[in-house]
C-alpha cells in the first residue's frame, strides 16, 4: 500500500515545546500519573488569570462578534496598539501598519511567508524560540543562527552576527526580552543590531512579546523606536503580559523605511485577506488590556509571584552541583546549563525523556531551542511556590543519581 508522507518542508522543523517527550508526558498522564509541566509559558493552567476588566470586555462584545471584522483587525484595538507604538516612540505608526492576528505565531509565519524566497536566509538566534526557525524553513528560507553569548549574559555576539551575514540574508531576528534566556538587552547593543541591519539592506523582526514582564527594575527598548528609517516589523501580544494565551490576540507593527517595502507590505496585505481576519473576540480584549491597569507590574515588582518565583527557581537551580545559570532579568523562563564534565549527555532529548518518566517533571531540552550542543534546558518557573520546590528537588535527586552512575561508568 503506498504511504502518505509528510511533506519534505517538515524535514527541517523543529518544535519540541510540544513535541516527543509532551507526548509521553501525555500517555503517563491517561495512565493517571500527575506531571509537573515545566516546559510551556501556559500561565492559565498556573493560576495567572487574566484581567478581570479585560474578560468583561470579551463577554459584553461577544454578541456582535460573530461576523467577520477587517482583515487587519476591529478599528479600537489597532487605534489602542498605534497609541501604545506612540509610547514607545515608535514614530510615524498609522493603523493602516497594524495587523492583528491569531496570537503573534500566525502573525510570525505570515510576515516571513510575504518575505523569503527558497534559498533567502534568516539571522535567527541561538537559542532562538523555536517557531522563528521553523517559520522561516517553512517559507522557503534558510535559517541561519548566530549565537548569543552565556559568558556574556545570553547577550547576542555581534561579530557572529556580521560574519554571518551574506548576500542571500534578508533579515534578522530580535527576541527581546529573550526566550529561553530571559535575557534583556541594551540600547547600545539594540543600536548596533540597528546600524548593521541599515548598512546590508536587512529587515528586522522584533519579537517583544515579554515587553512588561521586566524584574529588578529593568526597562525594555522597542528596538522599532531606534531608527526612523530600518523596515522594522514588531510582533507582541497579550499572551504573557495580560495572561492571555488562549485569547489568541497577537499585533504586528510595520515601522521604519515603508516607502522601499510596498510589494512587501502588499504581501503582507495579501496574506491577511487570504486568512479573512484574526478571532473577533479576541480582538476585543486588546483595547481594555494596553489601556487598563497593568497588573503585571505587581507581579514582577517586589514581593510579586512571578519575581518571588524566578529567585526561588534560580536559587534552587544553582544549588546543584555541576548546574550554571545566567539569572533572567524578563520573562518566564531560565536556560540553565549542564556541566558536560559533571554530566556527559550525548542525546539531551532522550536524557530529558529519562528524567520526564523517572521523576513526572517536564522540561524541554536545549536542542530544542536550536541550541547546538546537548547541555542545557528551559525551566518555566509558573508554578506555585511549592510546586515549583518540589518539582526542582525532583530534578535535583535525578541529576545526584546520574552523576553516581557516570562515575560508576
Amino acid at each position: 500500500m503506498k504511504q502518505f508522507k509528510k511533506s519534505a518542508k517538515l524535514a527541517n522543523v523543529l518544535y519540541d515545546i510540544r513535541g516527543p517527550i509532551m507526548d509521553a508526558a501525555k500517555q503517563m498522564e491517561e495512565e493517571g500519573q500527575k506531571i509537573i509541566r515545566l516546559n510551556i509559558g501556559n500561565l492559565a493552567v498556573f493560576g495567572f488569570d487574566a484581567p478581570e476588566e479585560v474578560q468583561q470586555d470579551m463577554i459584553r462584545n461577544l454578541p456582535g462578534s460573530a461576523g467577520y471584522s477587517d482583515s487587519k483587525g476591529i478599528f479600537a484595538a489597532r487605534k489602542a496598539v498605534m497609541h501604545e507604538t506612540q509610547k514607545q516612540g515608535i514614530a510615524g505608526v498609522t493603523l493602516e501598519d497594524i495587523y492583528l492576528g491569531n496570537g503573534a505565531s500566525e502573525l510570525i509565519a505570515m510576515a516571513t511567508n510575504a518575505l523569503l524566497n527558497d534559498g533567502d536566509e534568516m539571522l535567527l538566534p541561538a537559542p532562538d524560540y523555536p517557531l522563528w526557525t521553523a517559520a522561516s524553513s517553512l517559507s522557503g528560507g534558510k535559517p541561519v543562527h548566530y549565537l548569543c553569548d552565556e559568558a556574556n549574559g545570553w547577550m547576542p555576539d555581534l561579530d557572529d552576527i556580521r560574519a554571518k551575514i551574506t548576500p542571500r540574508t534578508k533579515g534578522i531576528v530580535v527576541i527581546n526580552p529573550n526566550n529561553p534566556t530571559g535575557a534583556l538587552y541594551s540600547d547600545e547593543l539594540l543600536k548596533s543590531i540597528v546600524a548593521m541591519a541599515r548598512e546590508h539592506h536587512l529587515v528586522i523582526f522584533a519579537d517583544e512579546v515579554y515587553d512588561k514582564v521586566l524584574y529588578d527594575g529593568v526597562r525594555h527598548t522597542a528596538i522599532a523606536s531606534l531608527s526612523t528609517d530600518v523596515l522594522t516589523l514588531t510582533f507582541n501580544s497579550l499572551s504573557k503580559s495580560y495572561r492571555s494565551c488562549g485569547y489568541r490576540a497577537g499585533w504586528l507593527v510595520v515601522s521604519g523605511d515603508k516607502a522601499r517595502a510596498q510589494d512587501y507590505i502588499e504581501g503582507l496585505n495579501m496574506l491577511s485577506n487570504m486568512r479573512l481576519c484574526a478571532n473577533v473576540p479576541g480582538q476585543w480584549a486588546i483595547q481594555t488590556a494596553l489601556g487598563g491597569y497593568q497588573s503585571i507590574n505587581d507581579l514582577v515588582g517586589d514581593g510579586g509571584r512571578l519575581r518571588r518565583q524566578r529567585d526561588l527557581a534560580y536559587e534552587l537551580i544553582t544549588a546543584i552541583p555541576g548546574v550554571s545559570c545566567v539569572k533572567p532579568s524578563a520573562a518566564l523562563y531560565m536556560f540553565p546549563k549542564l556541566d558536560p564534565k559533571v554530566y556527559p549527555i550525548a542525546d539531551d532529548r532522550q536524557f530529558f525523556l529519562e528524567l520526564l518518566r523517572e521523576t513526572k517533571v517536564m522540561l524541554v531540552q536545549g536542542t530544542g531551542f536550536n541550541w547546538a550542543t546537548p547541555d542545557h534546558f528551559r525551566i518555566v518557573f509558573l508554578p506555585h511556590e511549592d510546586d515549583l520546590r518540589e518539582a526542582i528537588n525532583r530534578i535535583a535527586k535525578f541529576l545526584e543519581l546520574y552523576r553516581l552512575r557516570s562515575k560508576t561508568d
